[in-house]
């Protein structure tokens, strides 16, 4: 040994950073529209209704891919505040030219890693819902530690949403709904509200996305997870 410190331990993501195509209009939303919306991935808690200039409540989508339900959820429910993570330019680009055609005022975007930002920048019961539509299911057996439907992170989705808030996931990989059921329902703070598997059980306030008509068009089965953040006990808030 010379002293010198360790390298530091590298998160696994659950995620890999797909750049892609850039449109003329996508890089035109990111140069112009990116700062008025963009919140950033790490720092100080926000203060939420410092952010929208109101007190309203909260949902964050984390995995938005190119932003159409997040959009159209946004502009159904006005009275209400959105956050936006993706890390696809594309899509976030796509997402921002939304915004600007539908002229909405409550909704705001991180392009950054959602995990740091749910830990640093969210504040604890701040979030009314937090909504997974989709993720990358990870299907080899080798791959399964990058599914970001982990222990580690329901703890930190507990203590992020209100009591009673609501964490809302979809996924069209069988494998994966099990995998999410499993860590989910022995969760001491969550309590289930869809019923059985969850399959075919999409609630009206949830649009129909891109990657989910993908996998009808695969004849892949839906499943919609929904569970409730249990009230805590006084005595250990």
């Amino acid at each position: 040994m010379n002293g010198t410190n360790p390298p530091p331990h590298r998160p696994i993501r659950s995620f890999i950073r797909r750049e892609g195509r850039l449109t003329v209009a996508q890089q035109r939303a990111l140069d112009e529209l990116l700062p008025r919306f963009a919140l950033t991935g790490t720092g100080a808690a926000l203060d939420f209704p410092a952010v929208f200039g109101r007190v309203a409540p909260v949902t964050l989508e984390i995995g938005f891919g190119n932003g159409e339900s997040l959009l159209e959820m946004a502009a159904a429910a006005p009275e209400q505040d959105f956050i936006g993570v993706e890390v696809h330019r594309p899509g976030v680009g796509h997402l921002l030219l939304g915004i600007e055609q539908r002229q909405l005022t409550n909704l705001r975007v991180v392009s950054e890693d959602a995990v740091p930002f749910l830990r640093e920048r969210v504040p604890p019961q701040s979030l009314s819902r937090l909504l997974l539509f989709f993720p990358d299911p990870w299907h080899k057996t080798r791959h399964h530690k990058r599914r970001i439907v982990q222990t580690g992170f329901a703890d930190l989705v507990a203590e992020r949403l209100k009591p009673q808030g609501l964490w809302h996931l979809a996924t069209d990989w069988a494998p994966y709904a099990e995998h999410m059921r499993g860590v989910l329902d022995a969760h001491p703070a969550f309590t289930a509200l869809h019923q059985g598997s969850g399959e075919n059980q999409r609630p009206a306030e949830r649009p129909e996305t891109k990657f989910e008509r993908r996998g009808i068009r695969l004849a892949h089965a839906v499943f919609d997870l929904r569970y409730q953040r249990t009230q805590m006990n006084p005595e250990s808030a």
